[in-house]
C-alpha cells in the first residue's frame, strides 16, 4: 500500500506503562498509524505489543503520554466511545445468541433501528461468507466459522479503526494461513485501518503493509515486510524475524573495511553496518536461503564446511554444517537437491555474496 498521500490516523506520544511501578512494559513509545494501512505489531511475549493494543482499546490505561486518533486524544474515554472494533483470540461470542443476533448486539448497544441492524448484519455476514449460517449457534461451527463471526461483529458498525489481538492463535496451520489471506481480502475490500498484534514472523510477513518489531518496551524497527526482512536494523530483528545465521568476528582494514576475519581465522567479505571501524568485533548474519550449495559462478564467498545433518521438509531441505567454531545452517529447495549427494560428516563447499550478510557491532556479552 502507497501511504505518501495519506495522513497519520492514530499516534501513541511518549506512551509508558509499567505494572508493577518498576518495570516498563511500554517504554517512552512514539508511534503513528498511517489512515487505512494494515499495521502489524510483532514481538516476543512480553514486549508490550499486546498492552499498547489493549490502551489503544482503551482496556488499559498508560502511566504517561497520550493516544490520539484522527487528532483527537482518546486516552481518557471509556472503550465503548472510541468507535474500535476489537477482534480476541477466544472469540469473546455470546454462546446463546446466534450468529446473526451476536453481530446485532454492538448495534443495540448503539441504539440503531431493527431495520437498519438488519440490514447491516447481513452485509457483514456477506463480507465473511457466513451468509447461510445466521441462525446458528457458535457451538455449531467451526473454529474458523467462529474467528470470521468475531471478524464480522468487529465490523458490522463500521469502526473507523479494527484491533486484532493474536485473533488466529487457536487454529491450526492450514486454517489459520486460509483466515490471513481471508482478513487481508477483507481489509483491501472495506479500506479500514488495522493493528494487528502477534508473535508468528509468518503471519507478520504475510499480512502487513508495515511491521513494528518491539522488544523490551520498545520499536526495534518498524518497515514494510521487505525491509523488515531484508535490511534488518538491529541484531534482534534480524535474529528475531525468520531463521538467520549468527557468525561472530572482527572487522579488519582494507577492502574499505568489508574484509571480515571470522572466529576460527576464515576471511570473508560483508558489507559492515554505520560505525564500525577495524578491529571492531562483529556479528554477522545472514539467511540459510542465501547461501549456494556448491556455487559454480564468481562469487565473494567461498568456504568449505561439514555437514553435520540432512533434514528434509517437504518443499525445502536444511543442512546444519560446521564452520570453524559455529554452526550454519543452509536451505535449499529439495527438487534437484539429491544432484549434490550431501551426507552427514561429508565436507562441502558452499558460497554467498558479500551483500547477502547483514553485519552489525557485536552485542555486549556475546561471543
Amino acid at each position: 500500500m502507497s501511504t505518501a498521500l495519506r495522513r497519520d490516523f492514530v499516534r501513541f506520544s511518549k506512551i509508558a506503562k509499567s505494572y508493577d511501578g518498576r518495570t516498563k512494559v511500554v517504554d517512552g513509545l512514539d508511534l503513528d498509524v498511517v489512515e487505512g494501512e494494515f499495521l502489524t505489531l510483532l514481538g516476543p511475549s512480553g514486549s508490550g505489543k499486546t498492552t499498547c493494543l489493549m490502551m489503544l482499546a482503551g482496556f488499559e490505561a498508560p502511566d504517561a503520554g497520550d493516544i490520539l486518533v484522527a487528532g483527537q486524544s482518546i486516552t481518557r474515554d471509556p472503550p465503548h466511545k472510541r468507535n474500535i472494533g476489537v477482534v480476541f483470540q477466544n472469540y469473546a461470542l455470546f454462546p446463546h445468541m446466534t450468529v446473526a443476533e451476536n453481530l446485532a448486539f454492538p448495534l443495540r448497544q448503539r441504539g440503531m433501528d431493527r431495520a437498519a441492524i438488519a440490514t447491516k448484519v447481513t452485509a457483514a455476514l456477506a463480507k465473511v461468507h457466513l451468509t447461510d449460517f445466521a441462525a446458528r449457534h457458535p457451538a455449531q461451527l467451526s473454529g474458523g466459522q467462529q474467528q470470521r463471526v468475531a471478524l464480522a461483529r468487529a465490523l458490522v458498525f463500521e469502526p473507523r479503526l479494527v484491533l486484532m489481538d493474536e485473533p488466529l492463535g487457536a487454529l491450526d496451520r492450514r486454517l489459520r494461513e486460509s483466515m490471513q489471506l481471508e482478513i487481508k481480502r477483507i481489509h483491501a475490500q472495506i479500506g479500514m485501518t488495522a493493528v494487528y498484534v502477534t508473535h508468528d514472523q509468518s503471519e507478520a510477513l504475510t499480512m502487513s503493509d508495515r511491521i513494528a518489531v518491539f522488544n523490551r518496551g520498545r520499536i526495534e524497527q518498524i518497515a514494510s515486510p521487505t525491509e523488515i526482512y531484508e535490511r534488518p536494523a538491529t541484531p534482534f530483528v534480524a535474529r528475531f524475524v525468520g531463521e538467520n545465521n549468527s557468525l561472530y568476528g572482527r572487522v579488519e582494514a582494507g577492502e574499505s573495511g568489508r574484509r571480515i576475519l571470522l572466529d576460527g581465522g576464515i576471511p570473508i567479505l560483508a558489507e559492515p553496518g554505520a560505525g564500525l571501524q577495524p578491529g571492531d568485533r562483529a556479528l554477522i548474519t545472514l539467511r540459510p536461503e542465501l547461501i549456494a550449495i556448491a556455487p559454480q559462478a564468481p562469487i565473494d564467498n567461498r568456504v568449505d564446511v561439514t555437514v553435520r545433518d540432512v533434514v528434509y521438509n517437504g518443499d525445502h531441505v536444511l543442512v546444519p554444517c560446521q564452520l570453524g567454531p559455529r554452526e550454519i545452517l543452509l536451505k535449499a529447495p529439495s527438487a534437484g537437491f539429491g544432484k549434490y549427494d550431501v551426507r552427514a560428516g561429508a565436507t562441502l563447499a558452499i558460497g554467498w555474496q558479500a551483500a547477502a550478510s547483514r553485519v552489525f557491532a557485536a552485542p555486549a556479552g556475546e561471543a
